[in-house]
């Protein structure tokens, strides 16, 4: 508990965030005697604290202590931005043998298998597919002979000051490239509903999201379980289309009679969303803020909430503002969502939030801890930029630390008394 509190401490003073990330940018990382002293370091302080271990088996272990306290583990294998096939097929393999570990547990261990599609098709080709579907939704009839069939990805509110020019189609290796990304998720899709263990994928920046939301819209379409979803896409309330593109997607579903389940977030590229809109003088796609956020994101919740008390969706509420989760958990309960329903979860980082986290298990709710894994130096640059893209969300751990300190103080008492 001393280390946990010391780490928290740590996390939440941005002049060593800002000393961390240069260190491990930095050419020391590379040097053999600085290397180890820094891989040290972290692995014995943020890497212990925020992962639930270098494999699988250590990720059975942490599932295992969580469910003995009453919360569930989704399991997100820390690797994203694939550079070539090869890595990407490594991925596949190891979601793959993820998902197999899942149901390997008693199936109120784990709730999600995470899947970054970052780490199934590389970023440039990404961002050239959404470039292309954002043309699509410029002009309707541009004709995009690769693409699948899937929900509405844009909303009229949305920005797509991406894409200025026209892009040109995709070369033939590139749709053979983009075939097997497609197929990549298929497979994990496929695994996923022949075990029953839902699917859970996760968002990035919007110069990629459109391509990472066609992923998940076409892969929900093929796959559900009946009336209940097995793939849940992402949406983050920071942005100012997010819940319009939620309820046009959420729609076009119900038609189709496609059951669809989402993520909620707040967002975690403000930075660089704002850098990028400012480069290329456009305003922000991300609300103007904070209050904005916060009533986005609860307007959001809300809406899911509604549906799933109609019998419509599933959600898993992401968030680590208490004042979200009493809103949520009270309007769960005057709509008369069960508790114990599938249909609706919370869910916090590990390591961080506890307070919250067991504060909705204890009121009956299903609540989940998201559990990044690998080896230290394959986490360390997801870990990177959680701390780039999240300074705001480390210095909000103060009730965590409160907590701990009040904790420490009471043993130290009992000890001594």
């Amino acid at each position: 508990m001393i280390r946990s509190s010391l780490t928290l401490q740590m996390a939440s003073i941005e002049p060593m965030v800002d000393i961390g990330i240069w260190v491990m940018n930095s050419k020391f990382k590379h040097m053999p005697i600085f290397r180890e002293v820094i891989m040290g370091f972290v692995k014995n302080t943020f890497y212990e604290h925020f992962c639930a271990g270098k494999d699988l088996a250590e990720v059975r272990r942490t599932v295992t202590e969580l469910s003995n306290v009453g919360l569930k583990g989704m399991l997100d294998y820390g690797v994203e931005h694939a550079t070539e096939n090869d890595s990407c097929d490594q991925s596949m393999k190891v979601f793959l043998q993820t998902a197999e570990s899942a149901k390997s547990l008693p199936s109120s261990y784990v709730s999600f298998v995470v899947v970054k599609v970052t780490a199934l098709c590389t970023p440039k080709l990404l961002k050239r597919v959404s470039d292309l579907l954002r043309r699509e939704h410029k002009n309707p009839s541009f004709n995009l002979p690769w693409k699948h069939k899937a929900l509405p990805l844009f909303a009229d509110s949305s920005r797509l000051y991406h894409t200025a020019e026209k892009p040109e189609p995709l070369t033939v290796e590139e749709e053979r490239d983009l075939q097997l990304a497609h197929d990549r998720l298929m497979k994990i899709c496929k695994k996923c509903l022949e075990i029953d263990v839902e699917l859970l994928i996760d968002a990035e920046d919007t110069s990629i999201q459109p391509a990472i939301d066609y992923f998940a819209y076409s892969a929900a379409i093929k796959y559900h379980k009946d009336d209940h979803p097995l793939i849940f896409g992402t949406i983050q309330a920071y942005l100012k289309d997010s819940k319009e593109r939620m309820v046009i997607a959420k729609r076009a579903a119900e038609k189709m009679g496609v059951p669809m389940g989402f993520k909620l977030v707040r967002g975690a590229y403000m930075s660089s969303e704002n850098y990028l809109a400012s480069s290329l003088g456009f305003k922000s796609p991300i609300h103007d803020s904070i209050q904005q956020t916060h009533d986005c994101y609860n307007s959001c919740a809300e809406f899911m909430l509604d549906e799933i008390a109609n019998g419509s969706g599933a959600v898993v509420l992401a968030t680590h503002n208490i004042e979200s989760g009493k809103l949520a958990a009270s309007k769960a309960i005057d709509l008369g969502i069960r508790k114990d329903s599938q249909k609706l979860q919370f869910a916090q980082l590990y390591g961080m939030a506890e307070g919250l986290s067991f504060g909705l298990r204890n009121a009956g709710f299903q609540v989940s801890k998201y559990l990044p894994f690998g080896p230290v130096e394959q986490v360390m640059p997801y870990l990177i930029r959680r701390a780039e893209e999240n300074r705001g969300l480390l210095s909000t751990s103060a009730f965590d630390r409160q907590l701990m300190r009040k904790e420490l103080t009471r043993r130290f008492e009992v000890a001594t008394s």
